[in-house]
């Protein structure tokens, strides 16, 4: 049996067996390309920059830098105002102001370092920060007090060394509070609610002054804002200003009474010595008798005297309806 061929298929058609069609065969979406290039330089500019800015450190005026190292701790110095180059990773700048400061104790809280933060009420009130001290003779007093101070600018890197940023909360604080409630410990509260105050004042300056310079601080000023007493103290003052006004009128009323006495008394001395010393006259000189008895009559007497014994009254002469009256002489003599 022969084989009969088969003929191929016409690709035009016709006639033929078509071959089998082969499978397709389906790829799954290409993801899209990712720029690493662009995404390594754009790292590589980012942390440039980075690095350049670290490699400068910019001390604004008022402001003083210190350096630490990781190799060999604190940098001996402080940099001053200014542009200075730093080494990024190795070293790490700290700034301190050393602007003047006011550190406030009071009702209020701190308000030289009031924040947020530190809100302790829903209505953002701050914790009470003044000052109870008691007095010699065992009187709370509440004070407030205001601290002004600075940074000694030739020794930061000493204060950063030993103390640190924190040196408000660890030494001005502190010290100021003790020292205040030493120098109120010293008084009796009457001298507190008097003119003592500026005295406790300059103590307290003086040792605190003296307290602060030990950790690189340079006081300036303390100032005593308020200071409040109980209650009951308040009362007791009151009532004795009271009890006091009206003693010192009581003295004044005294002192008017006296003086007025004493005027009295030398108006009558006076008189005394004038009666006497007329007294004295009248009898060297028995003639002016007449003369003074007409010197006390009535201005509205009219009279003559006739002679040296006699006085005679001319107020029918005048016209005056009066009865006419003679007075005699008190020496003597006969009527004319």
């Amino acid at each position: 049996m022969t084989g009969v061929p088969i003929n191929p298929p016409d690709p035009r058609g016709g006639g033929g067996v078509k071959p089998p069609q082969r499978p397709k065969i389906s790829t799954p979406p290409q993801m899209p390309r990712i720029p690493w290039r662009g995404i390594i330089v754009a790292l590589a500019v980012i942390l440039a920059i980075a690095f350049v800015r670290d490699c400068f450190v910019v001390v604004q005026a008022g402001e003083r830098a210190v350096i630490y190292s990781k190799l060999s701790g604190v940098k001996p110095y402080q940099l001053d105002e200014g542009l200075h180059f730093n080494l990024p990773i190795i070293w790490e700048p700290t700034i301190y102001n050393i602007q003047q400061r006011t550190y406030t104790m009071s009702a209020g809280g701190n308000e030289s370092s009031r924040h947020e933060s530190d809100q302790s009420t829903p209505e953002g009130q701050v914790p009470d920060d003044s000052l109870i001290a008691l007095t010699s003779d065992g009187l709370p007093v509440t004070v407030d007090l205001s601290v002004r101070f600075k940074v000694d600018a030739a020794n930061v890197w000493r204060l950063h060394q030993d103390i640190g940023p924190e040196y408000v909360d660890k030494i001005v604080r502190p010290e100021a509070r003790s020292i205040a409630r030493m120098a109120f410990a010293e008084y009796p509260v009457l001298d507190v609610y008097s003119g003592r105050r500026q005295v406790i004042v300059e103590q307290i300056t003086r040792e605190l002054r003296d307290r602060l310079a030990l950790s690189y601080l340079i006081l300036e000023e303390v100032l005593l804002r308020d200071i409040r007493f109980p209650p009951e103290f308040q009362s007791a003052i009151e009532q004795k200003q009271v009890a006091q006004q009206a003693a010192q009128q009581m003295v004044f009323e005294v002192q008017r009474a006296d003086s007025e006495r004493q005027q009295k008394i030398i108006e009558a001395q006076g008189e005394a010595t004038a009666i006497l010393k007329k007294a004295q006259a009248l009898t060297a000189h028995p003639q002016l008798l007449p003369y003074e008895f007409v010197q006390q009559l009535p201005p509205n007497v009219r009279v003559v005297v006739t002679d040296s014994k006699t006085i005679i009254n001319l107020g029918d002469v005048f016209g005056d309806t009066r009865p006419p009256a003679r007075q005699p002489v008190p020496s003597g003599g006969e009527e004319q």
